[in-house]
């Protein structure tokens, strides 16, 4: 293989909505680089970047996977990353160690709701973007429809190339850079031949070449000058002004093809090795210090070493495969790093460049290239690499918190011995997972960004771990509570031959302030209980107030007053107390207008504007109150408190409401009384649950 240098690499996130052809733009790409002998179509299982069973299975990409080829002497390095919602936090991770991003959009439906996330963060980690608008040989499709959208949402957006024909009759490219026209072979080679200008195509290309040169020149004011004086600009001030212009972010280059027939994509190199800029673009990185303080690193080979680890592979048999982006200094196997997030020091082990799942050795990986290393133990997605003695942590992604959860319990007792372990090497692989047991209604929890993914995740618990699992909607950590003052007695009291059993106490019960908690008084005066037995009788209300009365839900916000009582000399025990104690609580409670309390959480609901109405409508029919409604950059954030046992299932709902636009993040708030017309529903459905358990 070349020795490359820093400045003769690429790299790319190909990206975008799912469905528009991001894993067969990657496969097009490697054959016509000549890394495959065969083009590989996602219906046939067949592609290079989606091997995993599951991806095969759903013909959908769930993993970022990488793969490199060379294009006239400059190493490409393609990170395909997944276009579904339910693994956006992958695209999240791995655009931070691209420095392009290719975002591709279908021909025939155009933008979607991806397209603008996938801007959105090349915008945020301020990487250079060029849209591909792919299938142009599809029924309906319409390039210029599409490119009209594109620019339309992404202000910096301008074609540099315009198709032949269309549908069917798709054969080519005209080039408006170079103002020349290309007509692909009709066999999926991918070679081309220049012909002149179809003569349909002149008027178009007239101007839309203009369009191109008005946008370019508006980047660079001694071009606009001499444009405007002039009226003209020479292909190589264009050619040279664009690519800056690119590199700034200032224009984001509309291309076109067809990732199916291959036709395009040798002129898509032409602008990945040609616009895009190479790791050297970005002179510095930008960390924090041990001190928590900005560090700035300069991006090449002399610099102290610095990695950025963007994915986490987990295989059964070969461990753990870490997908890294080396930032500064070099990378060798058996190279001792540190892990600063962890404070762990890591030792490299062997160190491959991947074209999907197959790997070649390398002994050393330069600033700027991306690799795979194997084995580490303590360092997983979004962490850094970095030398001991100048430590820097690298800024990572922010992984949204799940939008969905189950409860999930094993199968089996064998089942019950590895689920933990298992679903912990799954969240190491997946950053959007969270796994936690819950205390209050005793159940291990698994939340996620969808239900497809959670569905993926208990199929790759079976298959890689055998580990098989139920899935279940979560309890609500309901409450019971009280609502008026109450006094009763509990008084225990056996004989059965020798020493007895006897405890007599009297407990008053009062509400206190939501939230306020559990207070336990002894007011006994006069010595009518003795005072070694008092604690006895606060164990058992502190028992019978973890099964409440109403449904058996733990009993909150109560006062709890010991007053009276009395003792046996020979028969009195602490045991006795305790279950007089108990016996005393529950009935006091009966008599205090027991109530059922529910959890309310915080809601923020971001979503366009042109929906807020229809979100508003549908968190009041959930029993949730509005609070405001705020503007935020192109969209809108409703913040409201809803009751949580009417957002089990909000993910899906706010998609088919939003079209997939929306998102939101809830926390906790606090406990509300259930109203009284569903109190005796959840009551009876709690019964008969645990009748069945």
């Amino acid at each position: 293989m070349k020795d490359y240098t820093s400045n003769d690499i690429r790299n790319i996130g190909i990206t975008g909505h799912g469905g528009t052809g991001k894993t067969s733009l990657t496969e097009a790409l490697l054959f016509t680089a000549k890394v495959t002998t065969r083009l590989g179509r996602v219906d046939n299982g067949t592609t290079v970047t989606d091997y995993d069973e599951d991806e095969i299975k759903r013909k959908i990409s769930i993993n970022s996977a990488l793969a490199f080829c060379d294009w006239k002497g400059l190493k490409i390095n393609i990170v395909d990353l997944p276009g579904d919602a339910n693994f956006f936090v992958d695209t999240q991770f791995s655009l931070l160690a691209v420095d392009n991003a290719v975002i591709v959009v279908d021909g025939v439906s155009g933008v979607k709701v991806q397209t603008q996330k996938v801007w959105d963060l090349a915008k945020e980690y301020q990487i250079p973007a060029i849209f591909f608008i792919n299938k142009i040989e599809k029924e309906r499709a319409d390039f210029f429809a599409v490119q009209e959208e594109i620019k339309k949402k992404f202000s910096t957006a301008i074609s540099i190339q315009i198709p032949i024909g269309s549908e069917t009759r798709f054969s080519g490219i005209v080039d408006l850079v170079l103002n020349k026209a290309y007509e692909y072979a009709d066999d999926e080679t991918g070679s081309s031949v220049e012909i002149p200008i179809p003569d349909n195509l002149k008027e178009k290309v007239k101007k839309y070449r203009e369009m191109l040169i008005e946008k370019v020149v508006e980047t660079d004011d001694s071009l606009l000058e001499k444009y405007l004086g002039k009226g003209e600009v020479s292909d190589l001030e264009m050619q040279s002004a664009l690519k800056k212009a690119v590199s700034e972010r200032k224009i984001s280059p509309i291309l076109c093809g067809s990732a199916l027939k291959n036709i395009g994509m040798f002129h898509l190199f032409e602008v990945i090795t040609g616009l895009l800029p190479s790791p050297l673009f970005r002179q510095k990185i930008t960390g924090k210090n041990a001190k928590g303080e900005d560090e700035f690193r300069e991006q090449n080979g002399s610099a102290p070493f610095s990695a950025f680890v963007f994915k986490t592979l987990v295989d059964p048999h070969s461990g753990h495969i870490s997908l890294f982006r080396v930032f500064s200094g070099t990378a060798n196997s058996d190279l001792i790093v540190n892990n600063p997030a962890e404070g762990q020091n890591e030792r490299l082990g062997h160190i491959c460049f991947y074209v999907g799942k197959n790997a070649k050795a390398v002994s050393k990986v330069i600033a700027g290239d991306i690799a795979g290393v194997t084995k580490l133990k303590k360092t997983f997605t979004g962490q850094t690499l970095c030398d001991e003695k100048h430590p820097i942590l690298l800024h990572s992604a922010k992984v949204a918190e799940p939008s969905i959860f189950f409860a999930i319990e094993p199968k089996t007792r064998s089942d019950e011995e590895k689920m933990s372990s298992a679903i912990a090497k799954l969240v190491e692989e997946d950053p959007s997972l969270k796994f936690s047991w819950d205390a209050e209604t005793k159940e291990s929890i698994l939340g996620g960004a969808g239900q497809l993914e959670i569905e993926i995740d208990i199929e790759k618990l079976k298959r890689r771990f055998g580990v098989e699992v139920l899935l279940k909607p979560p309890h609500i950590p309901y409450k019971e509570t009280i609502k008026a003052r109450s006094q009763a007695q509990g008084k225990y009291k056996r004989q059965s031959g020798g020493r007895g059993q006897y405890g007599d106490a009297w407990l008053e019960l009062e509400p206190v302030a939501r939230g306020k908690g559990y207070e336990f008084l002894n007011k006994i005066v006069g010595g009518s209980i003795p005072r070694q037995y008092v604690p006895a009788v606060e164990k058992g209300v502190i028992e019978a107030m973890a099964d409440g009365i109403l449904a058996g839900y733990p009993v909150v916000d109560v006062r709890v007053s010991v007053y009276d009582g009395s003792y046996h000399d020979v028969d009195s025990s602490e045991m006795a107390f305790k279950i007089a104690g108990s016996m005393a609580f529950k009935n006091a409670m009966e008599q205090a207008r027991p109530v059922l309390l529910e959890p309310i959480m915080n809601m923020e609901v971001v979503v366009p504007e042109e929906c807020v109405g229809d979100i508003m409508g549908d968190l009041n029919s959930r029993r949730g109150r509005v609070h405001g409604v705020e503007p935020d950059k192109d969209n809108s954030v409703i913040k409201a408190e809803v009751p949580m046992a009417e957002m089990l299932k909000y993910a899906p709902d706010l998609k088919s409401i939003t079209g997939g636009r929306g998102n939101y993040h809830m926390e906790f708030s606090h406990y509300e009384e259930v109203p009284a017309h569903l109190k005796d529903k959840i009551i009876n459905e709690t019964k008969k649950e645990n009748l069945k358990s």
